[in-house]
């Protein structure tokens, strides 16, 4: 049984979805003004494999996440660059999806964008007029959060505390301090929407609310995001959505940890802020996916170079015994429709089922993880204890072996790269040599050792040991590898 944890009742539940095998999931999705950063990353890779493991255990998921295409950073972005806002939001939409692709994150089953439901949002706000819960300020209106009790439920906070410690001006128009925008006036030059209570655009809390209920209904399993949107995003959210639509809105609230970089919040003033683009040119993408699934979710993750690598050197070792596996049994071939079933905890799977146990405690990826190293290590024991010729059964034990580990990598977004192309793009995000220079100072080398030049043989070794290859001489020839 999948367990949960819940932030609105802060305890880990049995999930239980509203129809039976069915699962409706949404998360916030970016606001298309700028290149995403590791946290977007964190967040993404968190949901991705949320979804990968409930589909592997049989769910059928709908899974929609949004992008936040009309917003005040938006804006200033277009009137730093001379472009329209849409112009902006179409740019950083093309680049979260190079993004997300490159770190293997799949696409959402709906990827609405906020401007697409403008009238789905003009209707929700003229429900919380009528029904009382909202208020119109000249061409503004604003959610009286006085007007529902279970306001604060969420993030576990109580109103009359945010209202002592608001620092809001008392000369706003707003009736207590918390209320929040629904539909702003618009300025000049700003992009705007005929409504009956003048030209505007929506507050970004309602957005979301609209979207989420468009394609899941009023009440859905699952709302996802990062810890930082719990307040006030998501409280808002929760709050408009019921005034409007009675029902639960979200039954789970999914919430994913902080990331910082060398022990501090991720800011350009800081000069630490580590967008995934930069992060790519250092590390193979799955070595990126790997660091952020190697924590709990819910933990805050700090993004160091000597944390990465050290993982890097662990995933290393893992296509080195992938590699060794190709060469003993052949090529693995990827059945895309074979992953579902197996996943269940058949006994007779040990490994499969201890997988299924520890990421059916609230997602532990960093027990997965474990759980696929120690796997490897399984292999490597019996690769290294052949001897002869490979037995038909020793054969079946390996691919069967292999089988289950690249199962479970699936569901992680993990080993999803053929072991050759992994060391070549590893060697391109490290910088390094070109394997084809590489072998060419191999070949060099292997002829000096021909003509017993043993000291232009040592220096042709040591040049490459600097590069971080190694060498390894067999009865078969000179092999190389990074020593990574």
């Amino acid at each position: 049984m999948l367990r949960l944890y819940n932030t609105a009742t802060r305890k880990k539940e049995d999930f239980h979805p509203l129809r039976e095998n069915e699962v409706g999931l949404y998360v916030c999705g970016v606001t298309v003004y700028d290149l995403c950063h590791i946290g977007h990353a964190r967040s993404a890779i968190v949901f991705d494999v949320l979804v990968r493991y409930l589909r592997a255990r049989g769910f059928q998921v709908m899974y929609v996440r949004n992008f936040t295409d009309v917003d005040d950073k938006i804006i200033q972005k277009a009137n730093q660059t001379g472009k329209s806002t849409d112009e902006i939001a179409q740019e950083y939409i093309a680049a979260f999806y190079e993004d997300m692709e490159r770190i293997g994150v799949l696409n959402a089953d709906k990827e609405p964008r906020a401007t697409e439901h403008i009238d789905g949002m003009i209707e929700m706000i003229t429900t919380l007029i009528e029904k009382g819960v909202a208020y119109v300020v000249g061409k503004n209106v604003f959610f009286s959060v006085e007007k529902y009790a279970g306001y604060g439920e969420l993030s576990g906070r109580k109103l009359e505390d945010m209202q002592a410690g608001s620092r809001i001006a008392v000369d706003e128009k707003k009736r207590h301090p918390m209320d929040f925008v629904l539909w702003k006036e618009a300025k000049p030059g700003e992009p705007k929407w005929t409504s009956p209570w003048g030209e505007g655009r929506p507050g970004w809390h309602l957005e979301c609310s609209v979207m989420s209920n468009h394609f899941l209904g009023v009440t859905f399993d699952i709302h996802g995001g990062g810890k930082d949107l719990l307040f006030p995003h998501h409280e808002n959210e929760r709050a408009q959505s019921i005034c409007a639509n009675g029902g639960q809105f979200a039954r789970y609230w999914v919430h994913n940890g902080f990331v910082t970089v060398e022990s501090e919040k991720m800011s350009k003033s800081l000069g630490n802020f580590l967008t995934i683009r930069d992060a790519l040119t250092q590390y193979h993408p799955e070595v990126l996916r790997l660091f952020l699934l190697s924590k709990h979710y819910r933990s805050p993750l700090d993004f160091s170079e000597s944390a990465v690598r050290a993982l890097q050197t662990g995933l290393v070792r893992v296509y080195r015994a992938l590699k060794k596996l190709e060469e003993l049994v052949g090529p693995f071939k990827k059945d895309e429709d074979s992953q579902e079933a197996v996943l269940f905890g058949d006994p007779q799977e040990p490994f499969l089922t201890e997988f299924v146990r520890v990421m059916d405690d609230d997602l532990n990826t960093a027990g997965a993880v474990g759980l696929l190293f120690e796997k490897v290590r399984d292999l490597n024991k019996i690769m290294e204890g052949l001897k002869g010729d490979l037995d038909k059964a020793t054969r079946t034990t390996l691919l069967h072996e292999r089988e289950q580990l690249h199962r479970a990598g699936t569901v992680l977004g993990l080993l999803q790269t053929e072991p050759d192309l992994f060391f070549e793009q590893i060697s391109d995000a490290a910088g390094r040599l070109d394997p084809e220079e590489i072998q060419k100072m191999v070949d060099a080398r292997s002829e000096a050792r021909a003509r017993k030049d043993w000291a232009r043989a040592d220096v042709i070794r040591d040049r490459l040991k600097e590069q971080g290859i190694v060498l390894e001489d067999g009865p078969q020839g000179t092999t190389w590898r990074w020593d990574v």
